[in-house]
Parts: structure tokens; sequence; C-alpha cells
């Protein structure tokens, strides 16, 4: 299986309410989140057709609606919860999530807090465990 392909999609930013504090729940802040779907492009690229390939607009789409959805306390919890989603799509062998909260509440000078998930698919997981 050619697996060793991928698809990046890097600084997604999208508005949302998480957070541990009562103030990033109700104020909302700006996440940002890297993606990179680790799945075979041989299909794709034989046939020249956005079907045969993960639609990375529509992936963009659904993210977006996770990080502007149901709040969470930890960026733990969010990036699992996109990794999972991004998961449901059988094409996608692994992920690699990062989320990104750059204006988190941190009282010192910082450039960035992020976390990263890296998950494999079920599938993928039987297959190489058989």
């Amino acid at each position: 299986m050619d697996y060793l392909d991928a698809i990046t999609l890097t600084g997604l930013t999208v508005f949302g309410r998480h957070g541990v504090f009562a103030h990033e729940r109700e104020n909302g802040q700006d996440f940002i989140v890297d993606l990179r779907l680790h799945l075979s492009v041989r299909q794709a690229a034989a046939s020249d057709d956005v079907a045969d390939t993960v639609h990375y607009g529509e992936l963009a789409e659904k993210v977006a609606a996770v990080v502007a959805g149901e709040p969470v306390n930890l960026l733990e919890t969010l990036a699992t919860r996109i990794a999972d989603m991004v998961l449901e799509d059988e094409r996608i062998h692994g992920v690699e999530v990062t989320v990104h909260k750059p204006h988190a509440p941190i009282p010192l000078n910082f450039a960035d807090v992020s976390v990263t998930v890296q998950r494999v698919s079920h599938v993928q997981r039987e297959w190489s465990e058989g």
C-alpha cells in the first residue's frame, strides 16, 4: 500500500470559544489549525479528478465547524476531535493535527502555544497488526 503521500493544510484560522477560563469561553479567540493527511494520491494523480482525492476545501470547512463548535477546555481535546473527524474518511490512513492558541492567557511574552496529535486510522491499524 502506498500511503507515504500527504496533503497538508496549514494556517486555517477559525474563531472559537475554547479554554479553561470563563473569559475564554465568553470572549473567544482565533485558533490556528495545521493538518497533514497521510494517504495515497495515486488514483487522483492518474485520473486528475478531485473526486478521487480529499477535497481540501471541503475538509477545511469541516475542521472549521469543529473549531467553531462546542467549546472544550483543552487543546488536546480539540485536536483529538479534529483528528477523529478527519479519519472518518476511509481514504486517509493517518493524520497529524496541530492546534495553535497564539493568544492563550499566559502573562508572559510568547509567540505560540500548540498541541499536536497524530492518529492512524482504525483500518490502517488492523492492516499493520494483521
